[in-house]
């Protein structure tokens, strides 16, 4: 239903030659009316989407070359950056002619984008503009410099030559990074605060003066943006005024976690105001291109409720509704809750899958809260997608649940096998990924003694660790070598370079010390392994130069502004003490420090946009493993559409690439588990084995997490769904799932069954089984949407 502040949404305009192409391509229209308020143009992975919107932008530039634009920041815009250059690097090209020709892009008119003036969207604050995580730094590398715009014709946000007095820096101002805009209606309660309300007053009127300017030019002709998990366009969040102009504001704790990793940490951004151009900004001029893109399921609620409901404060986006040319670019995935489009997939199907039938008599049982065995002829009603499936393929309610219902008891007792003589290779792209995935399932397989397990985390992960963490270890390091607690492990060789017995006695210590509750040993174990860590690093065995080192680490990471990309030898000690924590945690449940690996794959380098995998480089890295283990299964972060985390799709296709060179060497095909953790969720239709998950494999996994995850415990870069460690988060979506479930079954079908293993069931853990060859079809779509871009 749509709840509107206002009923009337513009006529949709198409006088683009590459969107007419897209949309054609797509099957769809511009917009399924009247259900929905704004058009979509609907591409089928993330790399895709990226190359659309260039095509879009450039095209748009040879009709506007003295036009006003203002482009998005963050890690969405990889692609569109990408094919941009790319295609204005290689116009003649043979190959890029014809791509541009077959979009419908004269050729004969290569854009020249000089003449552009540039809006930047918006800026935390304060921050000054030299860090490399300030969106200043980013637009004047990657549009001022990287498309060769003109500098003198672009609006930029720059906090420290905003009402800075004479004498002052951004920094005296606010020492702390912290803003109190309470300031802006009380009373200053000392000279510091008076000096913050004035510059505060004078960022209010570079405001006003900014907003003028744009207007002045016209308006926004061409907009780029991203959509936030709160909906937020630019940083106007939740609530947001749809006049709002240019301003300084708070934002909301969605908004902020998703800042976290830009800044580095929640700490930093939690409470961090914004400069940002209003949604009123956006919408100035009417007849301009306003184009909002977004990937994966995880967006798709965000874009329904824009789409679907009247333009409201609730909906940020909804302001494209009054807009002719204004635009979704989405992701197939992104669209999931558009239901005319759901509609419209089974009225062209030529047969309906399985997986669909099950995921609407699924979703009808969840919907009416009643079992499967009790739904009725009747309960369809109303439920268009379910009437739709069950009349083509005639079929009636009762007996497709009944059927649905059949499916998921043979999940459960694919979930219940714990496996018998299987090798398996765990892999994740992040050093939580496999347990905040599966890692209940994990406690199971370990105890088979016929199972051989082996954990490999193919990135190093260093950007997830803190500089207050490291920093915190590197005092336990100086404080115990001052002590001399590490004098008797020199003499004996236990920092001797290959020493798997030490390394070993790192990771069973510190569990002693868990037992124990002991933190002192905790920390002696942890401290002794980055000892171990910085003298291979520095290839120095004296412990007195060590020393010297520890206190020059601490005194830059000391002074290094947070979210800063770390010097090399910070990356890597950060990056090892990750992999220690990866060994502490599967040691946890029983594994030898010996069967985890760790592969850093080259394209992992803490740039905002990492380079592509390639054959040569990061396939070779791991598919020695691979031909070592010989495992019968291996597991992986599934996402197909490339809509999670980048690092997820990225070791997805390295990891497909090497099955398939494995199973080309060797013939053999080791069965796939796709997993999904707290980024990117299963139904469960799209789930074939699912795990019951009861109060004492919780208490476990939590309990490891917080105790072996010391780089993850203080939670500095949660998710934007929950404010905390993701153990707890992993916990309660575990819980969601057996909830669902306990739906479909009845809770009885749990409290009654003569298993104690469902019995105690609390949650549930979903994860996709494949064949190679399922897993491999759906990696190599991403893998060539990727390809013509690699080296762009």
């Amino acid at each position: 239903m749509r709840s509107s502040a206002s009923s009337a949404s513009a006529t949709p305009s198409l006088s683009s030659k590459v969107e007419s192409y897209y949309l054609a391509k797509s099957g769809r229209p511009l917009r399924y009316e009247p259900a929905e308020h704004i058009s979509i143009i609907e591409v089928p992975n993330f790399p895709s989407l990226g190359k659309l919107t260039a095509f879009r932008f450039l095209e748009w530039v040879q009709d506007n070359p003295n036009g006003v634009i203002s482009l998005p920041t963050g890690k969405t815009p990889e692609y569109f950056i990408k094919w941009t250059k790319h295609f204005l690097a290689n116009w003649e090209n043979a190959d890029v002619q014809k791509e541009l020709a077959e979009v419908g892009i004269d050729t004969t008119r290569k854009p020249s984008l000089s003449g552009l003036h540039f809006v930047q969207i918006d800026e935390f604050y304060p921050i000054d503009p030299a860090q490399r995580n300030s969106f200043h730094y980013y637009v004047t590398k990657y549009y001022i410099r990287g498309f060769g715009l003109d500098p003198d014709k672009a609006l930029l946000i720059d906090p420290t030559a905003i009402g800075i007095p004479e004498g002052h820096s951004i920094d005296t101002v606010f020492p702390d990074g912290k803003v109190d805009l309470s300031l802006r209606s009380r009373n200053a309660m000392n000279p510091q605060e008076d000096l913050q309300a004035k510059v505060l007053l004078a960022v209010d009127q570079f405001c006003t003066e900014y907003e003028d300017k744009i207007r002045v030019l016209g308006g926004i002709g061409f907009f780029l943006g991203g959509i936030g998990p709160d909906g937020h366009v630019g940083f106007n969040a939740r609530g947001s005024h749809l006049h709002s102009p240019t301003r300084l504001t708070l934002t909301n704790y969605e908004t902020e976690a998703a800042a976290a990793t830009d800044l580095g940490g929640i700490e930093v951004s939690r409470n961090k105001p914004v400069i940002t151009i209003g949604l009123g900004t956006i919408a100035f001029k009417k007849d301009a291109v306003v184009i909002v893109f977004a990937a994966g399921d995880g967006k798709s609620k965000v874009v329904g409720d824009a789409v679907h409901n009247g333009r409201n404060v609730e909906y940020p986006a909804s302001i494209l509704q009054d807009m002719p040319n204004a635009r979704f670019y989405l992701t197939f995935g992104a669209t999931t809750k558009l239901e005319e489009r759901r509609l419209d997939d089974i009225a062209r199907a030529e047969k309906i899958g399985e997986e669909q039938i099950e995921m609407v008599v699924i979703n009808r049982s969840l919907a009416l809260a009643k079992r499967l065995d009790q739904l009725t002829v009747a309960d369809a009603a109303g439920d268009r997608a379910l009437e739709a499936i069950l009349a083509k393929t005639g079929r009636q309610l009762p007996e497709a649940a009944q059927w649905a219902r059949q499916r998921i008891l043979d999940k459960l007792r694919t979930g219940m096998n714990d496996r018998d003589n299987e090798t398996i290779l765990h892999t994740g792209p992040h050093h939580d990924d496999i347990m905040l995935a599966y890692m209940p399932y994990v406690m199971h397989l370990v105890r088979n003694a016929t199972n051989k397990n082996y954990f490999n985390v193919l990135t190093s992960g260093f950007t997830a660790v803190t500089n207050k963490f490291l920093a915190d270890i590197f005092r336990d390091v100086h404080q115990f070598l001052l002590a001399g607690d590490y004098d008797k492990d020199l003499a004996t060789g236990v920092f001797e370079p290959d020493n798997p017995v030490a390394r070993a006695e790192e990771v069973y210590h510190f569990l002693d010390g868990i037992a124990a509750s002991d933190d002192v040993r905790r920390r002696r174990s942890q401290a002794r392994r980055m000892l171990f860590n910085l003298m291979g690093v520095y290839e120095d065995e004296e412990f007195e130069n060590i020393a010297q080192r520890v206190t020059e680490n601490l005194h830059y990471l000391e002074t290094l502004y947070p979210g800063k990309k770390d010097i090399p030898i910070i990356q890597k000690l950060k990056g090892m003490q990750r992999e220690y924590e990866e060994e502490l945690i599967w040691g946890y449940v029983g594994t030898s420090p010996n069967d985890v690996f760790h592969t850093r794959l080259g394209f992992y380098t803490g740039d905002i946009f990492t380079e592509q995998p390639t054959m040569a480089r990061d396939v070779a890295q791991i598919l020695p493993l691979i031909e070592k283990l010989k495992p019968t299964v291996v597991s992986l972060a599934f996402d197909p559409e490339g809509a999670g985390p980048d690092t997820h799709y990225k070791v997805l296709q390295v990891l497909s690439d090497a099955l398939l060179q494995y199973n080309k060497k060797t013939g053999k095909s080791p069965y796939v588990w796709g997993y999904r953790n707290v980024w990117f969720k299963f139904h469960p239709a799209e789930s074939n084995i699912f795990v019951p998950v009861s109060l004492n494999t919780l208490a476990v996994m939590n309990d490891s997490f917080m105790h072996c995850f010391g780089s993850q415990k203080s939670a500095s870069f949660p998710s934007y769904e929950y404010d905390g460690p993701f153990c707890y988060q992993a916990q309660k979506l575990w819980v969601k799932q057996f909830d669902m479930i306990k739906t479909c079954l009845g809770e009885r079908f749990f409290t009654d069954n003569p298993s104690p293993r469902l019995r105690a069931c609390r949650a549930m853990v979903f994860i996709k089984g494949m064949e190679l060859s399922e897993f491999a079809g759906k990696a190599r779509t991403l893998a060539q949407a990727t390809e013509a871009v690699k080296g762009a």
